[in-house]
């Protein structure tokens, strides 16, 4: 699903307009990055953590499941140093991080209360994360994209995991929630702060 061609009209989308205004609202949740450590979870080509580099974070790290993204993000990253591993993030061995940044991550995701609780768990500072918003037309479409993506012989999934269960999680890890940004219909996004 997630090719070297996705990722390719990936990197030509924020090169021509830059992040989306979830991707910004997430880099205004993180506060401010200057010599901390970030971790992306799912950073697809790592628009995120360019930004998160620019605006002096210390340290970039990102997981990526699908190893489809790596040459768009060479690309992208140029000389620029940024430790990415291609592998399940709750079952990879990271060290925690001052931030940790999960965008549209959760929804691709069967699990939350594991993918959460090992977030959590990475997160010494600040977990900032994008998931749809509980409304019910949203569970029909995503419902509608899973019966398209078995059609087309795909296992990847979309889920609607709600917000009370991934607050839930971060909580049984120690984070609580700091703030919790509703974006247009479809978004919000959050951040769990480290007690």
């Amino acid at each position: 699903m997630f090719s070297r061609k996705f990722a390719a009209r990936d990197l030509e989308r924020y090169r021509e307009r830059g992040l989306s205004d979830t991707e910004r609202d997430l880099v205004a949740l993180c506060g401010d990055v200057r010599g901390r450590s970030v971790l992306e979870v799912g950073g697809g080509i790592g628009a995120l953590q360019l930004e998160l580099l620019d605006a002096g974070a210390g340290e970039v790290t990102n997981v990526e499941l699908s190893g489809g993204y790596e040459d768009a993000a060479r690309e992208l990253f140029g000389e620029r140093r940024v430790t990415r591993i291609v592998g399940d993030f709750v079952s990879t061995d990271v060290a925690p991080h001052d931030v940790v940044v999960m965008h549209r991550v959760v929804c691709c995701y069967p699990d939350a209360d594991a993918l959460v609780g090992v977030a959590a768990d990475r997160t010494r500072r600040v977990l900032v994360l994008t998931l749809p918003q509980q409304r019910r037309w949203i569970g029909w479409g995503l419902g509608a994209v899973n019966l398209w993506l078995r059609v087309r012989r795909c296992g990847f999934r979309t889920y609607q995991h709600s917000f009370a269960r991934v607050e839930r999680a971060a909580a049984a890890h120690g984070l609580r929630l700091a703030e919790r940004v509703p974006r247009g219909r479809i978004w919000e996004s959050a951040s769990f702060v480290r007690s």
